[in-house]
């Protein structure tokens, strides 16, 4: 009787024609089905999962990003710390998604590459919220999007409001830290300008990381952030060149040479600068 028992519990426990299943959870009929290549080479399937994945990471990157620079405007510094990690550690997924990219090799990708027509990862609404957030504001990159409103709407809104350095900036001066009321309330659409006085700031807490251990903490959240972006570019820009060389890209970029330029772009400059300062 026991064994026939146990028999019956595992197949109820097998049973999931009445509950929620895994799948079910998580969508995956539509995930798992919502790869269409359009051309008949192989290795368009790696393009698409490569990209749908990276959208997915980038999905749960924003959600952490705009909840950390909410909390760091509530002063919830250890909310807003854990999320700055996580952010760096999904970065760290998609520079490993570049690797995985970069088997595709230039025969491969010329034998698909008609098929893309106009489309391209320039015209991600997602990285160019991601791109925002962290300050690197740029109102020509919102046109790509203005035929969709809605999405529009969301880069818009990424673009109007404070950045995470500007958040953070603010939360300095709440500190006691004498930072100029220039970049406490500013135009937050344009791109941030380094200060002399905010390179003093960060040098206070870095001078004496314990008595200000949470701004020191900050410092370093936001160092890693952009080092790891930094990274993530860099995994790009070698993978484009070694799949197209130094052809256009499909959204009408120079491709190569247009992601060469973002690598000069400086997202927090007085993390950066205050370690020669120190």
């Amino acid at each position: 009787m026991g064994a026939e028992k146990i028999v019956h519990d595992e197949k109820a426990q097998l049973d999931f024609s009445q509950s929620m299943s895994y799948g079910d959870y998580l969508h995956l009929d539509e995930i798992l089905n919502a790869q269409h290549p359009l051309s008949p080479a192989h290795d368009e399937m790696l393009f698409i999962v490569q990209h749908q994945t990276s959208e997915l990471w980038m999905k749960l990157m924003l959600h952490e990003l705009r909840a950390a620079i909410g909390a760091i405007a509530g002063d919830q510094r250890a909310d807003a710390f854990k999320m700055l990690a996580r952010v760096t550690r999904i970065m760290e997924q998609l520079v490993s998604a570049w690797t995985v990219l970069s088997t595709m090799t230039p025969p491969e990708y010329s034998a698909m590459r008609p098929y893309l027509a106009n489309s391209s990862g320039f015209q991600s609404a997602q990285y160019r919220c991601i791109e925002f957030a962290l300050g690197n504001k740029n109102a020509a990159m919102l046109k790509p999007h203005a035929h969709r409103p809605d999405l529009l709407a969301q880069v818009e809104a990424a673009y109007r409001g404070p950045s995470l350095y500007d958040e953070a900036l603010r939360l300095l001066a709440r500190a006691g830290l004498d930072i100029p009321d220039d970049r406490l309330q500013r135009d937050w659409t344009q791109p941030y300008a380094a200060s002399a006085e905010v390179e003093a700031a960060w040098a206070a807490v870095y001078r004496d990381p314990h008595q200000r251990w949470d701004l020191y903490q900050l410092g370093e959240k936001l160092t890693d952030i952009e080092d790891a972006f930094r990274l993530w570019r860099f995994r790009h820009v070698t993978t484009v060149e070694r799949v197209i060389g130094f052809k256009r890209g499909t959204g009408g970029t120079g491709g190569v040479s247009y992601l060469r330029k973002m690598l000069d772009v400086v997202l927090f400059p007085e993390i950066w600068s205050v370690r020669t300062a120190l």
